[in-house]
């Protein structure tokens, strides 16, 4: 549907008189005629048409006698902005997805009964046999620029601690409803948004905020009964506020605070700082403490469909510590605790972690009493753009049966991740070739249960990916 929508609105604006068309030759003493900027073909004639494709290859290898996924993905997409006309503009993009060839997605390893848990986030969660109609309309959406407020309604991407791209796959999480940004008070900047829907990353289409909850495996519940909260929570907006002090690009400080309508309040202090160590070498440091806690009027009273418990609380605290050349790398340090007070939560369909001890292609959400810590090297070449991280961390979670910490069956692991980024200039400016490597190793006790191995350790995880913008 989204590819009708946008071809259409395309080719309409395409054909308004004067859009693309050479300018007729005139005699060279005959003054050209300026611009008119008032009119609404100006409007859609001077707004800004853009692309991208991407290509995706995914496989875990899990030990034997476990089964490996694999995944070859393809997808292109297109998008058109407005010029700006009294401060207002329009926009619209869309995405189309096909599966080249990948693992069946329908037939669980014999073993464990399991299927894939990465590869299969390439499509569409909610259809696995679909490999050829995956299109999504992605923004639509109005914004709004006065001096130092910015306003924007409708479907776009999204970037907060909470909700966010999450990135990892073929296309984003995004989000509808109204944000806006103000920043006219010297070394302060407000963002805030309502939300009224969330397309998550893995799907093809748009939800409500309730609904979006449950899209990605549920896990358990706290006395280990399976969760079953997708499609009985009621939640129709999410609101959220986060104001940041900035001096200069030495110190920083954040405030977010976000409510989920009737299922959660979240709030979050984050302090990042650098100090001139040297001529070309910083200090970094940095502190993060979070605190959750449920709204019971709108968790379902029936066993096992609510997926934030009556009079559940969390909390959470971490530390960075490192040092940063000023030109091309940095070393960090990371630790992090989800203390023993309850599981901390968010939906895994609208983003990732925001601990600083995140690596990609885990997480620690669903979890209580947890101790993370890791530690990350990362290059650049400043004259090939070459960009390289090298990371690795411990993750010591609770007992894969102790269901009150531990929703997701995770037994605690090592992670080593190496992430290789180049991109091309000149003539294939807008090329970009990404390898990750994943390795996650088991620390804890499985009991003998595959379950808790196969897709979370004693595995290794290829990515290879190409991206053009145009």
């Amino acid at each position: 549907m989204f590819t009708r929508i946008l071809f259409l609105f395309l080719f309409a604006t395409l054909s308004l008189p004067g859009f693309g068309q050479l300018p007729a030759f005139t005699h060279h003493t005959e003054r050209e005629k300026p611009a008119d900027t008032t009119s609404l073909q100006h409007f859609f004639s001077s707004g800004t048409l853009y692309g991208h494709s991407r290509y995706y290859y995914m496989l875990t290898d899990n030990i034997a006698p476990l089964t490996d996924f694999f995944s070859n993905s393809f997808g292109m997409g297109i998008g058109y902005e407005t010029a700006p006309f009294k401060g207002f503009q329009m926009g619209i993009s869309g995405f189309f997805i096909y599966n080249l060839h990948s693992s069946d997605f329908t037939k669980p390893d014999p073993v464990t009964g399991m299927g894939s848990r990465y590869e299969i986030g390439q499509f569409d969660l909610l259809n696995p046999t679909n490999k050829r109609d995956m299109d999504r309309l992605e923004d639509l959406y109005i914004k709004y620029s006065y001096k130092n407020l910015g306003l924007k309604l409708g479907k776009q991407h999204i970037r907060q601690a909470f909700i966010n791209p999450q990135d990892g796959r073929m296309r984003p999480t995004l989000a509808e409803g109204l944000l806006f940004e103000y920043s006219g008070i010297k070394n302060f900047q407000a963002e805030g948004g309502y939300l009224f829907g969330i397309s998550p990353r893995s799907t093809v289409g748009w939800f409500d905020i309730g609904e979006s909850i449950g899209i990605f495996p549920q896990g358990v519940n706290t006395d280990g009964t399976k969760a079953d909260y997708k499609n009985n929570l009621h939640s129709d907006a999410v609101y959220y506020l986060n104001l940041t002090f900035k001096k200069e690009k030495k110190f920083q400080v954040s405030l977010l605070n976000q409510t989920i309508d009737r299922l959660q309040h979240s709030a979050m202090l984050q302090v990042n700082s650098e100090i001139e160590l040297k001529p070309e070498l910083n200090g970094v440091f940095g502190g993060q403490y979070i605190e959750q806690f449920s709204l019971a009027s709108g968790n379902n009273a029936l066993p096992g469909k609510a997926w934030v418990e009556q009079g559940e609380r969390a909390r959470t605290f971490g530390f960075r510590l490192g040092v940063k050349n000023k030109s091309n790398w940095q070393v960090l340090a990371n630790y992090n605790r989800i203390t023993a007070l309850g599981r901390y939560l968010m939906p895994r369909e609208w983003g990732r972690d925001p601990f600083f001890t995140f690596m990609s292609r885990e997480r620690n959400e669903g979890f209580a009493d947890v101790h993370a810590i890791n530690a990350s090297l990362l290059k650049s070449l400043k004259k090939s753009g070459l960009k390289a991280e090298l990371s690795y961390g411990h993750y010591y979670l609770p007992d894969v049966q102790d269901y009150q910490k531990n929703k997701n069956g995770m037994p605690s692991y090592r992670q080593l991740n190496l992430d290789i980024r180049y991109p091309f200039q000149q003539f294939l400016k807008g090329l970009e070739l990404q390898g990750l490597l994943v390795y996650k190793g088991n620390l804890g006790e499985t009991y003998g249960n595959n379950k808790y191995v196969i897709n979370k350790v004693d595995m290794v995880l290829y990515n290879f990916i190409v991206n053009y913008h145009f």
